[in-house]
């Protein structure tokens, strides 16, 4: 534009204003503000409006939040509609107290310290707006009534409000109307009223409503179960930064709800709701890595995860956390740090991780402070009834962890647990078998272990089968005590896996059954127990459950013997001076091919009964 049509714009405001526009429009952002800029110094309120914008906006000046909420706050008292619409905005999203200030030079940081929203200059604006016939305004002003601080809010008026709104289509109105509505809909007609309202919010592609109307297809409530169609709105409602509905959607994909299944897709969603701060998308990313699956584990991950949901006050996550650093996995090993997360977890009322932090400082992590914090918890809740922590405190005074040890106490509030909890049973029948806390009651003490062992406590399972063999507080019972052995080494008790071969293999009062104790011995055996390790190098090298194989058996012996079972080295010796027996009257190359081999017949002149059957250690 030359000079001369520079210069007839400028004759007046208006004219003046719309050069600035003009030039907006093509373009030469700078010089149209500074156009714009003038007209706005001389009062005009469209100006200011438009000045305040393009500071707010970047546009053709460096962006400002104050200069562009000042100009705001000029053209909406000079009654710009869009002016108090957009003021109302920013003090519900809270603006710098420099704002109030006429300075209208350039910001500096000292002054750009923001504050929590201004609800009560929010409702001012957006009225000013909602009077003069704005519908976004209306809403506005509804939504402020509505959810403001007390003293400002007015449930009924923010109603109204909405309502005048929802009249003239608005969606944010059918949005308030319908998160209203969802606090007090009682019958179905008001949930349809309900649904109704959000349906027609999420048409207009409003997030919330968008993830609402995917939750009420989801659950089939108010509508017709419909997952296709609530994977869909999910689905739009994530793509609009609504981190529920990006948590959701990434449960629905990996599970392949409602949506094709795809883990890579669904963790991509669970990972942006979880970094936008969702902690419950952190936690269950954690677990997905943690647990493995589908997708292969990695701990490091998991523990990343974990740790970002326990640091946002996640309690199973801060368990989580502490259990990796418990076994190692995926971060360093480091009983302190399980402790810490552990304590984390409980005082967000986690009770495992109560246990699990009972368990390490029973073992001797942790400082004296914390012992003695536990066994005060524990107390106190002991004396308000709490069973479990009934148990925890008389372990505590059985152990002598934070107090002096006393077993007469500890037996007293182990009696109390006993009632409702399965491990005090277990250790009050301990106890009294022991004489622990001044009473010796063995026909009450067994009874409390078999109360234990029923209930499924491995532990108790073989305490009660080792009174039940010995006869301790009633009669033996061998039957019974194959039995209970049994049940506990079907779930991996080494031990019983021993005791239950002992058993089996003679001189118990019970069919003896030689193969079936060979396979228990052997389960026993692959599992470092050194006596189990000693018992299958006897069976094969002779041939007790009907096999025998020497080499085989000398490898069992010197297992036994690393582990430092004495016998091992004599029954070693034992076979290899009849080893050089049998040398004298076989042929050479057969007795080596044998020893390769491994010979299935008994070595003639073993004195098989030499070394007996197993008894069960106490």
């Amino acid at each position: 534009m030359g000079f001369v049509e520079r210069l007839f714009a400028r004759r007046s405001n208006k004219a003046r204003l719309a050069y600035g526009l003009r030039l907006l429009e093509d373009g030469e952002a700078v010089d149209g503000v500074a156009e714009i800029s003038a007209v706005a110094r001389a009062g005009v309120p469209e100006a200011q409006f438009r000045l305040g914008r393009a500071y707010l906006e970047g546009v053709g000046a460096t962006r400002d939040l104050v200069e562009g909420a000042r100009w705001m706050r000029r053209a909406s008292e000079a009654g710009w509609l869009e002016a108090q619409l957009i003021l109302a905005n920013l003090y519900l999203a809270g603006l710098p107290d420099a704002v109030e200030t006429d300075d209208f030079g350039l910001s500096d940081v000292s002054r750009a310290t923001t504050r929590k929203p201004d609800y009560v200059k929010a409702a001012h604006w957006a009225r000013e707006a909602a009077e003069a016939g704005s519908t976004d305004a209306q809403a506005l002003y509804g939504y402020v009534l509505s959810t403001g601080p007390e003293g400002l809010r007015d449930v009924e008026a923010g109603l109204d409000w909405y309502r005048r709104a929802a009249e003239n289509n608005s969606p944010q109105a059918h949005l308030g109307l319908g998160l209203a509505g969802m606090q007090t809909a009682g019958t179905p007609d008001e949930l349809a009223e309900v649904i109704g309202h959000l349906r027609k919010a999420a048409e207009a592609g409003l997030g919330s409503a968008l993830y609402l109307m995917g939750v009420f297809s989801e659950r089939g409530s108010g509508v017709s179960q419909n997952l296709e169609a609530a994977a869909v709105y999910m689905e739009k409602a994530a793509e609009q930064n609504i981190r529920s509905a990006q948590a959701r959607f990434g449960l629905m994909l990996i599970a392949g709800q409602g949506v094709k299944k795809n883990l890579a897709r669904g963790e991509t969603w669970l990972r942006r709701a979880a970094l936008a701060g969702d902690i419950e998308a952190a936690a269950l990313l954690g677990d997905m890595y943690a647990r493995g699956g589908e997708l292969p584990p990695n701990y490091l991950e998991a523990a990343n995860w974990y740790h970002m949901a326990a640091a946002a006050g996640h309690a199973a996550a801060a368990r989580a956390l502490g259990l990796l650093h418990l076994t190692g996995a995926g971060v360093p090993r480091d009983q302190e740090e399980a402790a810490r997360w552990f304590r984390i977890a409980s005082e967000s009322g986690d009770q495992s991780s109560s246990a699990d932090l009972g368990n390490l400082i029973l073992s001797g992590v942790g400082t004296e402070d914390d012992r003695l914090a536990m066994r005060a918890r524990y107390e106190q809740a002991a004396l308000n009834g709490d069973l479990v922590a009934a148990f925890n405190f008389g372990v505590c005074l059985a152990e002598g962890v934070g107090a002096e040890r006393n077993d007469r106490e500890a037996a007293t509030w182990m009696r109390k647990a006993a009632e409702g909890v399965v491990n005090a049973q277990y250790w009050y029948g301990r106890m009294l078998l022991e004489g622990r806390g001044g009473v010796t009651d063995p026909v009450e003490g067994r009874e409390w272990l078999r109360k234990a062992a029923e209930a499924g406590m491995v532990d108790a399972e073989v305490a009660y089968a080792q009174v039940l063999l010995e006869g301790r507080g009633g009669p033996s019972d061998h039957a019974a005590a194959a039995q209970m052995f049994e049940r506990a080494a079907k779930r991996q008790n080494v031990h019983s896996m021993f005791a239950l071969g002992a058993i089996l293999g003679g001189g118990h009062n019970v069919p003896e059954d030689r193969t079936t104790a060979y396979e228990w011995f052997r389960k026993a055996a692959e599992r470092g127990h050194p006596t189990a390790q000693l018992m299958m190098g006897r069976y094969l090298a002779f041939g007790l459950a009907g096999r025998s194989n020497i080499a085989e058996a000398r490898r069992w012996y010197r297992k036994a013997e690393a582990q430092g079972v004495v016998q091992a080295s004599a029954e070693l010796s034992r076979l290899a001076n009849l080893s050089n027996a049998n040398s004298a009257t076989h042929d050479n190359a057969a007795e080596k091919d044998s020893a390769e081999q491994g010979s299935e017949t008994t070595p003639e002149g073993s004195d098989a009964a030499s070394t007996g059957p197993a008894r069960v250690l106490g």
